[in-house]
Order: C-alpha cells, then sequence, then structure tokens
C-alpha cells in the first residue's frame, strides 16, 4: 500500500501532545512502518515586546497536524481515536491526501525554515505606542514599513497635526 500525507484536525494548543501520543499508540500497536513521519510545520516569527526582540516558532497551521502513512482501518482507528483529535480532513467520510506538490513546497519550507529570516508582523495602518526614545508614550499609525533597514514610518500627532517620524521597531509595540 502507498503512503500519503494527511491533515489531521487536533484540539489547538495539543498539536504537540497528540503528535507524541499518536507516536506511542503507533509503536504499542505495531502500526510504526505503516505511519512514517508526523509533522507540525513550524516558522520563525521576530516579536518585540517592552523593548525586547525576542524570536519564536509559531505553528503555521494552529490545530493541525501532517501524517505520512498507509491509510487503512487500523491507522485510521488509531488517529481518529487519538486524544486531542477531532478528525481528518475529508471529503464526505473519506480522508483526502494532501496533494504531492503541496506537501512538496510544504516539507522544503519547512527544512528552509531554519535559516529563514524571522518574520514580523508589520503593516500599513496598524495602531502601535512608542516605547522607548523622544516619542514614548505616543501613539501613532503605520504609514510605511521598511524590514530591510527594521525601521517604521509612524504618524504621530504632534501639535494638532499628524506628523511623520522614522523609529526602529524595537522602538514600539503594536496595539491590539
Amino acid at each position: 500500500m502507498e503512503r500519503h500525507w494527511y491533515a489531521v484536525h487536533t484540539y489547538s494548543g495539543h498539536e504537540n501532545k497528540v503528535k507524541t501520543n499518536i507516536e506511542r499508540r503507533a509503536l504499542s500497536l505495531g502500526l510504526s512502518d505503516k505511519i512514517s513521519r508526523i509533522l507540525i510545520p513550524t516558522e520563525e516569527e521576530l516579536r518585540v515586546r517592552a523593548g525586547k526582540r525576542t524570536s519564536i516558532r509559531r505553528k503555521v497551521f494552529p490545530g493541525y497536524v501532517l501524517i505520512e502513512m498507509e491509510l487503512d482501518e487500523n491507522t485510521y482507528y488509531v488517529v481518529k481515536n487519538t486524544t486531542g483529535v477531532t478528525g481528518f480532513v475529508t471529503s464526505g467520510n473519506k480522508p483526502v491526501p494532501l496533494q504531492a506538490i503541496e506537501v512538496a513546497n510544504l516539507l522544503r519550507s519547512v527544512e528552509e525554515g531554519i535559516s529563514q529570516k524571522p518574520k514580523v508582523r508589520w503593516a500599513k495602518g496598524d495602531s502601535v505606542r512608542v516605547i522607548s526614545g523622544p516619542f514614548a508614550e505616543f501613539t501613532g499609525t503605520i504609514d510605511e514599513v521598511n524590514l530591510d533597514k527594521e525601521k517604521l514610518r509612524v504618524m504621530i500627532e504632534l501639535f494638532g497635526r499628524d506628523t511623520p517620524v522614522e523609529l526602529e521597531i524595537t522602538q514600539v509595540e503594536k496595539l491590539e
């Protein structure tokens, strides 16, 4: 039988537990040869909080685990009845394998993810608060983002009118 990749929906935040539980159950039931790989795609993201830059691993598909396996009654039962799993991504009642090109692109991006430049979630129009420098405690709106230089142009109200101010990414925090 041929192996395919399947997407499995889990409770959000339980992806790692589900991965561990499926691996343990497959091993104890002698199905390790049919369930070969379990993947939780993540990417590196740069966050700035209180003026400090930190890098975190963020799940690309929260609430989903990708499994490479031979689908039969036994493997279906093991995965479906694992604590934290809500079900397979299906078409009707039958689990649908992911397309080969999708999986190839995903695996390539996961492998390259270690060396990728961290992503920063800044966009024109976002509201921010300045946390350091001469404009500390002012709020404004991002007018321009320059990730190469790690700078933002923020429109801050000074003397009754919006004034563009160039700030470093570490000098601001996003308002939720």
